[in-house]
């Protein structure tokens, strides 16, 4: 039980992470974006590429760092694939959503979402294949914590909890620090009212997209070096980071981060319980108490 909560707590930080853009979009521009768990796999491939670029003109960065499988060069691509796919997820926007956003309502958007969604899935699939790809070929020992009972965990998990806990901290502080991160939750709360103040709105939006594609990407390099990654790691990670998002409460960055590691928990408890074919459907399970006890999540405001 103890190794399922510890499992559960690591997946639940990388869900945390990508959750906490979802939330943001969702609460701003008032639509649901099922394409958004896709910047995901898009970060941990720009990392893959630009890992084998970097240790290719420098050999001398492709040196691991001991006992952590992590190396100076996927450190230096995870930080440009946050970038990268910050600036894809405002290229979205750009191409597709702003456009229906000014002439449709939000279904459309959401329809343009599975369709956005479907295309990112694909286009990587022809750019790197359908085999599952791993960013280090070194065998990743885990340790021994605890014989009785059981307890297993491996340094790179270690370095994965703290790196996201890490973020989340930093975002905590940008958002109750900082000028910006008065205006990001002013516009979230009241676009209107916070124009009048003199924001810009358009300016606030694309800091959101930019924010949530930098953190998911985080989230998606993160997983993928404890485990592999493959051109559906969007997919499997789109209903637990949705169900982040509702048990949290839409627009609640403090409830994304508790809702996703409660996801996270529950689904690793489940696998002491159910067969392993079932555990993607503790999402909905979460997801329909959630809307049944508390339609709002832990941390929304009733809308109604």
């Amino acid at each position: 039980m103890i190794q399922s909560i510890v499992d559960g707590v690591l997946t639940g930080a990388i869900i945390s992470l990508g959750a906490i853009g979802l939330t943001m979009v969702m609460h701003m521009l008032r639509f649901a974006n099922f394409a958004y768990a896709e910047l995901l796999a898009i970060g941990a491939y720009a990392a893959l590429v630009f890992d084998a670029l970097f240790s290719g003109l420098a050999p001398v960065l492709a040196t691991a760092f001991k006992p952590l499988t992590l190396t100076a060069s996927l450190a230096l691509a995870t930080l440009v694939a946050m970038v990268l796919t910050g600036a894809s997820a405002v290229a979205i926007d750009w191409l597709v959503f702003r456009r229906i956003r000014a002439k449709a309502d939000t279904l459309s958007m959401v329809f343009a979402s599975f369709g956005v969604a479907l295309i990112v899935r694909n286009v990587l699939t022809l750019a790197f294949g359908h085999k599952a790809q791993l960013y280090s070929q070194d065998i990743a020992f885990a340790v021994v914590l605890s014989r009785d009972p059981l307890l297993l965990i491996k340094p790179d998990q270690v370095f994965v909890l703290v790196a996201a806990l890490a973020l989340m901290g930093l975002f905590h502080l940008v958002l109750t620090r900082t000028t910006f991160g008065f205006a990001l939750r002013a516009v979230a709360e009241n676009p209107a009212l916070a124009q009048v103040s003199g924001v810009r709105l358009s300016t606030m939006i694309t800091a959101v997209w930019m924010i949530g594609g930098a953190l998911s990407a985080a989230a998606g390099v993160f997983y993928a070096m404890t485990n592999h990654l493959s051109p559906v790691l969007g997919h499997n990670f789109l209903l637990p980071v949705f169900a982040a998002t509702i048990v949290g409460g839409i627009g609640s960055v403090h409830g994304a981060v508790l809702g996703g590691f409660i996801v996270g928990i529950a689904s690793g408890l489940a696998l002491m319980v159910l067969p392993s074919g079932y555990a993607p459907a503790m999402p909905f399970v979460i997801i329909l108490a959630v809307l049944l006890v508390r339609p709002h999540g832990l941390f929304g405001e009733d809308q109604s």
